[in-house]
């Protein structure tokens, strides 16, 4: 099972740096995209971290109603994104990880980039779930 979970693992990474390499996806695709609102799957989940640093040169009061202004707060997360953490990190702003399909990285940046810059600089860590594999490997050398 291990094996399965870490191909899954690493499939999911694969299909993350193609996307990633692919720029601006004006490549041609082989195979049918799955529907935008596709859920996330062992097969096709991955994590997303994203930093979203304030910029601490302008009051909070200004940052959010910029971020009214742009749509941040309709528009981030996209709708069918699951939201696996959120927090307030002091003094750098907030991080949030995100579960969703590979395919959608792409509507989840654009989300970023039209409704959260000027109020925040980002950053993105995509990630996999090792947490099965750990446990599973633990329970080995026990």
């Amino acid at each position: 099972m291990g094996g399965a979970i870490r191909n899954t693992s690493l499939l999911a990474v694969a299909m993350l740096a193609g996307v990633l390499a692919s720029g601006s996806g004006a490549a041609a695709q082989t195979t049918t995209p799955p529907p935008a609102n596709a859920a996330p799957t062992a097969d096709n989940a991955v994590l997303l971290t994203i930093f979203l640093k304030h910029d601490q040169s302008r009051p909070l009061s200004e940052l959010n109603a910029q971020l009214e202004r742009q749509n941040y707060y309709k528009t981030f997360p996209p709708a069918g994104v699951e939201v696996v953490s959120w927090y307030v990190m002091m003094g750098v702003g907030q991080v949030v990880t995100l579960r969703l399909p590979a395919s959608r990285l792409r509507e989840v940046n654009r989300a970023i980039e039209n409704t959260a810059w000027g109020s925040y600089r980002t950053e993105f860590y995509p990630t996999y779930d090792y947490k099965p594999i750990a446990e599973q490997q633990r329970s080995k050398a026990q």
